[in-house]
C-alpha cells in the first residue's frame, strides 16, 4: 500500500506539470483538480508514514494558510497602493534617467542594480522594491512589461546565490550543515557564485527577453500622453495651484499633459498663443487631453470643472472629500450618447446628468472637429464620448442605461496623489522591518495591507483586485502537492536512487549529476525543503568519496537557488507572477535554459574551483 501512494503521488505531479505547460486548461481548474484528487485519494485510502503519523486533509490544505501566501498577498495589496497614490512615479522617473534616451538599458541597469542589492538583503524585499519601480519605468519608456519582471526575479535569485546573508535558503542550508560541523561565512560562496551569476545575467539581460512571449500587464499603468483627445474647463478660483504660471513661448508650461485651447477673462475669449499672459483669480482655462491627463490633474487639485449644473464651494463628494481632489473610491469613466439620448441636443451645463446620475462631466470627446468654446456651451450630439466622474458605486449605475452607453473598461480610479507619502512610508517601514529582520516579512506585509486601508489609499474594491487567485490556488494545491511527495517518501527515494546510481563514478561527475537532480527537485518542492533533504546526502557522499564537503554543501545551495522554472520555485518568482500577467509554460520557456546554464556553469567550473 505504501508503494501504491508513492507512485500515485508521482503520477499526480508529473500529470500536473504536463498539464500546466500545455495550457489548454486554465490554471485555477488545474490547480483545483490537482488538489480535489490528491484529497479523494488520501481521503479514500489512508496513508500512515513509518513514523506512524497520518496524512490528512488538514495536512494537504495547510498550503492556504502558508505564511509564504499570505506575504505575497499582502504585499500585491501594497503594490496595489502604491500605484493607487502614484507614490512611486517620482523614485521611478529619476532611476529612468540613469539610461538615457534608450528604455531598454534604464531596465538592465535597474535589474543589475537589485541584483547586487540582494547580495547584502534577503531578495524577497529587494523584488518589493523594485517591482512598482519597473512597472512605472516600463511605462515611461513603453518596454514591454511582460520583458521586465521575470528577469528581475530571476536576477535577485542569482544575486542572493552570492552571499550566506542573500537568501534563506543559504541560512538554511547554513544551519543544517553546522550541525553536521561544516562552518560556511558570509563570503564563502562569492565565488562561485559570482561565476554563475555572471553566466546567468548574460543569458537573463540577452537572451532571456527574445523567448518570452507578451501579454498585458495587470498592474500595469498606461503613462502615456497619447491617446483619444477630451476637451474640459479649468476655473481658476482663489487659491487654484495655477494662479501665478505665466506663458512661454504661447503656452503655460507648468500644466502638465493638458493643452490649454482658450482663454477667458472677465468673459472675454484669449485665443492661443498666449503671449505674457499670467493667471489669476477668475480665470478660465479651456483644455484638451486624454483622459489619463485629465485623472492627474484631479488627483494634484487642479480642480477640473463640473460643467454641469455648477454648484457651489462647499459642496463636497459623497465620501466627504473634497471635489477638487477626490477620495480613493472615485472613479473617471467613459460613456457615449446614445442615438435618440434624451441629452441629445442640450448644453452639458444644462443636461441634467448630475442631477440625474449623480456624476460629473469633466470632458467631452467628438469625432469630428469642434468649435472653440467652453465645455458648458458644447451641445451633446449621438456619439458623444463624455468623461464623467464619480463613486464606483455611482459609475456602475450607469450600466444598462439607455441614453449613455457605460464603457465599463475605462473605469479607473483617481489616483490619490495627496497620500503618496502616506503609502510610501508604509512600503519603505515594510522594506527595512524585513530586511533587517525586525519583524517577520509576513508580519510586516500583512500590516503594511492594513495600513494602506486604514489611510485611505486605496478601498477595500481596489485591494480585492489586487487579490490574484491563480497565484492562490497555485501556492495551495502545489504545496499540497509537496507535503505528499516528501511525506510519502518520494522526495528521499529520488535522493537515494541517485546516489545509488552513482556509485563508482568520478568525483565530479558525482556532484554534476547530484546538482541537476536538486535543481529538478528545488523547482517542484521548494528551495528550502530541497536544502534540508539534500545537505545531509552531499555530506555522506561527500565523505565516502573522500571530497571536499565545501564543494558539496555549494552544490545544494547553488542548485536549490536554481529555481527558475516554475512559479512555485522560489517566493520572487511568485512575487512577479501577476504584474507580468505570465503562465506556468512562460517559466518552462524562460526558467529552463537558465537552470541548464546554471547547471553546466557549475559542471565546469566546480572541479577547478574546488581542487577535486
Amino acid at each position: 500500500m505504501q508503494d501504491f501512494h508513492l507512485l500515485a503521488t508521482f503520477l499526480i505531479i508529473g500529470t500536473t506539470i504536463v498539464a500546466y505547460a500545455s495550457e489548454k486548461f486554465s490554471m485555477e481548474a488545474i490547480s483545483v483538480a490537482s488538489l480535489s484528487i490528491l484529497l479523494v485519494l488520501f481521503g479514500l485510502f489512508p496513508y500512515t508514514g513509518s513514523d506512524g503519523v497520518d496524512l490528512t486533509s488538514k495536512d494537504l490544505l495547510a498550503g492556504f494558510a502558508e505564511p509564504a501566501l499570505a506575504t505575497i498577498i499582502a504585499l500585491l495589496i501594497v503594490g496595489q497602493g502604491l500605484f493607487a497614490t502614484d507614490a512611486i512615479d517620482e523614485p521611478a522617473r529619476r532611476l529612468g534617467k540613469l539610461g538615457g534616451l534608450s528604455g531598454r538599458r534604464a531596465i538592465f541597469i535597474v535589474i543589475l542594480a537589485a541584483g547586487f542589492l540582494s547580495a547584502f538583503l534577503n531578495n524577497t524585499p529587494v523584488v518589493v522594491i523594485f517591482i512598482p519601480i519597473l512597472t512605472v519605468i516600463a511605462a515611461q519608456r513603453s518596454y514591454p512589461a511582460f520583458k521586465v519582471f521575470m528577469p528581475l526575479s530571476f536576477m535577485c535569485i542569482l544575486g542572493g546565490m552570492t552571499t550566506l546573508l542573500g537568501s534563506s535558503t543559504n541560512l538554511i542550508a547554513a544551519g543544517v550543515a553546522e550541525d553536521h560541523g561544516i562552518t560556511i561565512s558570509f563570503f564563502d560562496l562569492t565565488g562561485m557564485g559570482l561565476m554563475l551569476a555572471g553566466a546567468g545575467a548574460l543569458y537573463i539581460l540577452f537572451v532571456m527577453p527574445a523567448l518570452m512571449s507578451g501579454r498585458p500587464s495587470v498592474m500595469a499603468r498606461d503613462d502615456s500622453t497619447k491617446g483619444a483627445q477630451f476637451i474640459g474647463e479649468i476655473p481658476i478660483a482663489p487659491g487654484h495651484p495655477f494662479i501665478g504660471l505665466r506663458s512661454k513661448a504661447g503656452l503655460f508650461p507648468g500644466i502638465r499633459d493638458l493643452m490649454p485651447r482658450l482663454m477667458h477673462r472677465r468673459d472675454v475669449p484669449i485665443l492661443p498663443p498666449f503671449e505674457n499672459i499670467t493667471l489669476s483669480a477668475g480665470d478660465t482655462l479651456v483644455v484638451t487631453g486624454t483622459r489619463k491627463a485629465f485623472s492627474r490633474a484631479l488627483a494634484h487639485g487642479s480642480a477640473i470643472a463640473d460643467t454641469d449644473e455648477r454648484h457651489d464651494d462647499t459642496e463636497v463628494n459623497d465620501d466627504g472629500s473634497d471635489p477638487a481632489r477626490p477620495g480613493p473610491d472615485y472613479y473617471l469613466v467613459e460613456t457615449v450618447v446614445a442615438p435618440g439620448s434624451r441629452f441629445s441636443g442640450r448644453t452639458i451645463q444644462l443636461s441634467g446628468i448630475r442631477a440625474r446620475y449623480g456624476v460629473s462631466v469633466f470632458g467631452v470627446q467628438r469625432k469630428s472637429r469642434m468649435a472653440r468654446m467652453p465645455l458648458s456651451e458644447i451641445r451633446l450630439e449621438p456619439g458623444d464620448t463624455l468623461l464623467l466622474g464619480g463613486s464606483f458605486e455611482q459609475v456602475m449605475r450607469l450600466r444598462g442605461d439607455h441614453d449613455l452607453l457605460l464603457l465599463e473598461h475605462s473605469a479607473e480610479p483617481v489616483p490619490q496623489s495627496g497620500k503618496a507619502k502616506i503609502a510610501f512610508s508604509i512600503f519603505v517601514a515594510i522594506v527595512l522591518l524585513s530586511a533587517f529582520n525586525v519583524l517577520p516579512i509576513v508580519v510586516s506585509a500583512i500590516g503594511g495591507a492594513g495600513l494602506m486601508l486604514a489611510f485611505g489609499c486605496l478601498t477595500i474594491h481596489q485591494a480585492a483586485r489586487a487579490f490574484d487567485r491563480q497565484v492562490f490556488l497555485l501556492v495551495g494545491s502545489s504545496i499540497a502537492l509537496a507535503t505528499a511527495l516528501q511525506t510519502t517518501g518520494g522526495a528521499a527515494l529520488i535522493a537515494q536512487t541517485t546516489v545509488q546510481m552513482m556509485d563508482g563514478a568520478p568525483v565530479a561527475l558525482v556532484l554534476s549529476v547530484l546538482f541537476l537532480v536538486m535543481a529538478i527537485v528545488t523547482n517542484i518542492l521548494s528551495n528550502n525543503a530541497t536544502a534540508v533533504l539534500f545537505i545531509p546526502i552531499a555530506l555522506g557522499v561527500a565523505s565516502r568519496l573522500g571530497a571536499p564537503p565545501d564543494a558539496f554543501v555549494g552544490a545544494v545551495i547553488f542548485a536549490a537557488n536554481a529555481s527558475f522554472a516554475t512559479p512555485i520555485g522560489y517566493q520572487t518568482n511568485l512575487l512577479v507572477m501577476g504584474p507580468g500577467h505570465y503562465s506556468f509554460r512562460d517559466y518552462l520557456r524562460a526558467g529552463l535554459p537558465l537552470v541548464v546554464i546554471i547547471w553546466l556553469t557549475f559542471s565546469v567550473l566546480a572541479p577547478w574551483y574546488y581542487g577535486l
